[in-house]
């Protein structure tokens, strides 16, 4: 098996091994022309990718995994450039891209296979097909047994092997997933479209993972990658840190993807500082009640006051809990992101700015298409959060800007 993976390496180093990816200015696809910014593909180049490609004897299979929807032109690019290699090799599409944008995927990306959601069990499937063997875990060779393995039931997910992060070269950090899906209904998420279902792996299991990435690899950092991590916390993260702490391993934890702020009481607090939780990213989006309401209701003000407050008697510095704030909500003002921004200020946390990305296959994507001055239904480009796509008189890309240069001054 052999990984290619066009993310990898930085152009500059953070502390916790992570970095600001390779970026590189290349002509702007037609969609978005107009545009006045400029467009830029992150990654390796395309000449070192055919270097890579190079080095590779032919594969029985090729399968690709896709992130953001407007991430596709470097995708399509990738596909033709593997093609152009392996002429006669089949080629498989998954992720979050091929999932949400499914019918655009088969259309134009050129892959011969397109994996839609809850894509393990289908890809091994696939793959035993095309290569006339049986996969290693566990045997997958009918609809029924797919179904079985994407059920809610945790047996599944339980026994699913380590992902093969020791392809890398190198290796600074990971990623672990403790769970799939989420039980919140926020709006503009698309992650109960993708998982259907929120089920989780045993937290002894986790723990088990973590000391084999610390003590086989000498991995000092790892970056949580479940969408609610903090679901019924003493069910789950709290047994997980317990033994982390107990086990006596030594890591630097982060949460990138956001915590869930209601749950976050004086106990927890405290047990996610001892336990090394180091990068804290709470999912705030906004201070407006109303808003709060309609995108889901996952979060109030009052518990927003008290999660920090906790934090900071835990341990936490002002700047080490970073909150994130949405804006460029379909119809938001910005006198709203304004009030947040100020909320999270006097409470003593840092905000994090975050623009609106519309999702398809969320309750809020309807709404973000009849106030888009974009093509969002058929066009994926205009996903991007950067172009600011559901900007308004109310909430312009000007009012973004001076926001976003007022918190760098801060």
């Amino acid at each position: 098996m052999t990984l290619v993976d066009c993310l990898d390496g930085y152009s500059k180093i953070k502390r916790y091994g992570d970095g600001n990816f390779l970026r590189t200015r290349i002509e702007k696809p037609e969609p978005i022309k107009n545009i006045p910014r400029y467009y830029s593909q992150y990654g390796i180049s395309e000449d070192t990718f055919i270097e890579k490609l190079s080095s590779i004897e032919a594969p029985d299979v090729i399968g690709f995994t896709s992130g953001m929807t407007f991430w596709y032109p470097g995708l399509f690019k990738s596909v033709q450039i593997t093609r152009d290699f392996f002429k006669d090799v089949p080629v498989f599409l998954g992720g979050i891209y091929a999932a949400l944008c499914h019918e655009h995927a088969s259309k134009y990306s050129g892959a011969d296979f397109i994996i839609a959601r809850k894509g393990e069990a289908e890809a091994l499937r696939l793959i035993s097909e095309l290569t006339h063997t049986k996969t290693r875990w566990p045997p997958v060779t009918n609809d029924s047994e797919i179904r079985r393995l994407n059920s809610k039931s945790e047996v599944g997910f339980n026994l699913l092997p380590y992902p093969s992060f020791d392809l890398y070269p190198e290796l600074d950090y990971v990623c672990i997933a403790t769970s799939k899906g989420c039980p919140l209904r926020c709006t503009y998420c698309a992650s109960t479209f993708l998982a259907e279902g929120f089920i989780r792996r045993d937290p002894f299991k986790v723990v088990e993972e973590i000391e084999y990435w610390t003590a086989q690899h000498k991995i000092n950092n790892i970056a949580f990658y479940d969408d609610a991590l903090l679901i019924k916390p003493r069910d789950h993260i709290m047994p997980i840190l317990k033994e982390v702490i107990r086990r006596g391993i030594q890591c630097n934890f982060h949460t990138p993807n956001g915590l869930h702020i209601r749950e976050i009481d004086e106990e927890l607090a405290k047990l996610l500082f001892r336990a090394r939780i180091k990068t804290i990213r709470l999912g705030f989006e906004t201070s407006d009640e109303a808003t709060q309401k309609e995108t889901g209701g996952k979060v109030g003000n009052r518990e927003f006051v008290r999660a920090v407050r906790n934090l900071r008697r835990a341990g936490y510095s002002e700047e080490e809990i970073g909150i994130y704030i949405m804006v460029g909500l379909p119809g938001q003002r910005v006198g709203e992101a304004e009030e947040c921004i100020a909320f999270v200020q006097e409470t003593g946390a840092k905000p994090l700015i975050v623009e609106y990305s519309p999702i398809p296959h969320t309750p809020l994507f309807e709404k973000a298409k009849q106030m888009s001055q974009f093509d969002l239904e058929n066009e994926p480009l205009y996903h991007n959060n950067s172009i600011f796509p559901c900007q308004w008189e109310g909430f312009t890309m000007a009012d973004y800007r001076r926001l976003k240069a007022g918190l760098r001054r801060k």
